[in-house]
């Protein structure tokens, strides 16, 4: 040994990973043992022996090594003896703090059982062993929770099992499942019954369970065999896990093993527990998130489920409620933080809808009237179109003939390129030109009758619909996203119903001053149609821009 090595003072750092405390390869105990071993084969000063059980998985989740790492720095120390190099870490940060020290040679020496990393060996090797070890947990982190994901989408809860359940051990690693348990699950059965009942209490039932029934937690390796805590019970009660459903992060899988009560025995009991009660979640669709901004500050709108118990009817209530997720955020400037009960926001909707629906005999006659208008549209186009391909025609020829003087250099180049490009740009307009007439007759008779269609038929679709076409009704009426402020919706109708609302209730009027035997008749429906010809006949002129 060099005198160099005997000058340094050395920390033993010794580390397990706190999520696996059972199963460490080598242990706390164990790994300064080791050290201790090699400190006294070198003859190596040991200035503190460190020991801490984290995970070095995460950057600056070691207090103990980070209090290393500052004694070192003040050079109370300035080598490190330790079991293996990803016992000092497992994460690129961490990894880079301890190259760095050792290539500034604030770190002097890291010493192993089986080598010695010094300032001036290869940095190399160092970053390889410490990128081994981030890669292991890397690749062990992606095994587990694919091994998760599997136990998940095979029906089975991964983990230890619930209490009144069982692990199996018989098979295979990851191919074990859950099972009764013998002893406990029929005791809580009874338990649930007789929450069931409405006639106990948790802790009367707990009395029961612990001191009647003789009810005894699970033996473990370090703890077990004791009666169940009232905090435990609770969570029993609340856990959708014994209905048969597997609660896991966002997700609610149905699972395999054996339900100790129904799905509707559980929110019974959620129901008898009240606010002690933790209802099953529940995945809810929202008609209007993402359609809905702030009217004050235009922040997203969005929306949340609640439940109510009604205590004179003993029955649940169930509120959808919307709200601007600025200012309910902590420090957000908006003021608007009231929830809005989505009732509000469907009323709007439909005084909205109210007002653009027509009646489903008058659409069919207009129907009737557009196709009149989409032969008189046909001729008039033809026309307008022959005119157009002849402008195009004589546009393409002055090109020809242009490229025809350049060849003969009747003309320079200067001039030629000129007069190319401002030829080009007009063959083009007038391409653009000639597409846009042959597609703006069919563009809007086609919108035409879809809103048509649409303002018979949305309102009762609407009263009618689910979340999902609740929310397309809305997006095809209003022009621009409706906005939310003081409980209050805002709704700009598209440009296409806008014709609707401002001459159909005068058609409307007329129509109902009618007889009403008159519009029992095809023949009288059609006389009172035709009188409206006149109101009717306003429609897009052909400089319209047209609707989606």
């Amino acid at each position: 040994m060099d005198n160099q090595t005997q000058k340094i003072k050395y920390f033993i750092y010794a580390r397990k990973s706190s999520e696996s405390d059972e199963r460490q390869v080598q242990s706390i105990d164990d790994q300064v043992l080791v050290m201790n071993g090699i400190g006294k084969s070198y003859n190596l000063k040991i200035a503190d022996t460190i020991t801490e059980s984290k995970s070095a998985k995460e950057p600056h989740g070691r207090p103990e090594f980070e209090k290393m790492i500052e004694r070192i720095k003040r050079g109370e120390a300035q080598g490190i003896l330790v079991w293996k190099i990803d016992r000092l870490s497992r994460n690129p940060i961490d990894s880079a703090t301890i190259q760095w020290l050792l290539q500034k040679e604030v770190i002097a020496s890291i010493r192993t059982p089986d080598r010695e990393y010094r300032p001036e060996d290869n940095a190399l090797l160092l970053s390889v062993e410490s990128s081994m070890a981030n890669q292991y947990i890397r690749d062990l982190s992606k095994n587990v929770k694919r091994g998760l994901k599997s136990k998940l989408n095979k029906g089975w809860m991964p983990g230890i099992a619930p209490i009144g359940y069982l692990n199996t051990k018989v098979e295979a690693r990851g191919e074990n499942y859950i099972i009764k348990d013998p002893e406990r699950f029929p005791l809580l059965r009874r338990a649930w019954e007789m929450m069931l009942t409405g006639n106990y209490v948790v802790p009367d039932i707990l009395e029961k369970l612990n001191n009647e029934w003789g009810f005894r937690t699970r033996l473990g390796k370090k703890k077990g065999n004791n009666p169940m805590a009232r905090s435990t019970l609770y969570a029993i009660f609340t856990n959708p896990f014994y209905a048969g459903i597997i609660p896991y992060k966002e997700l609610h899988i149905e699972g395999k093993h054996d339900p100790m009560v129904t799905i509707e025995e559980f929110d019974r009991v959620q129901l008898i527990l009240g606010r002690r009660g933790k209802p099953r979640p529940k995945r809810y669709e929202y008609a209007y998130t993402g359609q809905i901004f702030c009217g004050e500050c235009g922040g997203f709108i969005s929306a949340t489920f609640k439940e109510k118990l009604i205590k004179k009817t003993r029955k649940l209530k169930s509120y959808t409620l919307y709200y601007c997720t600025c200012a309910r955020r902590k420090g957000g400037a908006c003021t608007q933080s009231r929830y809005t009960n989505e009732e509000g926001i469907d009323e709007t909707i439909e005084r909205e809808l109210e007002s653009i629906t027509i009646l489903p005999e008058f659409k069919d006659w207009a129907l009737t009237v557009i196709d009149e208008w989409s032969d008189e549209e046909i001729d008039g186009r033809v026309k307008i179109r022959e005119t157009q391909q002849k402008a195009i025609d004589d546009t393409q020829k002055q090109l020809d003939s242009l490229t025809q003087m350049r060849i003969r250099e009747m003309i320079d180049d200067d001039e030629y390129l000129r007069e190319k490009t401002r030829l080009k740009n007009e063959l083009t307009a007038l391409k653009t030109k000639l597409r846009n007439t042959e597609d703006h007759a069919s563009d809007w008779i086609e919108l035409t009758k879809k809103t048509f269609e649409f303002a018979a038929y949305a309102h009762s679709a609407f009263l009618s619909g689910d979340a999902k076409t609740k929310r397309e009704i809305l997006s095809t009426v209003a022009h621009l996203n409706p906005t939310l402020k003081d409980n209050l919706l805002s709704i700009h109708a598209a440009e296409w119903f806008v014709p609707i609302k401002k001459r159909y209730p005068a058609i409307e009027a007329k129509i109902k001053s009618f007889e009403p035997a008159k519009m029992q008749t095809l023949q009288g429906r059609n006389e009172v149609f035709a009188s409206l010809r006149p109101e009717v006949r306003g429609r897009p002129d052909s400089n319209r821009r047209s609707g989606p």
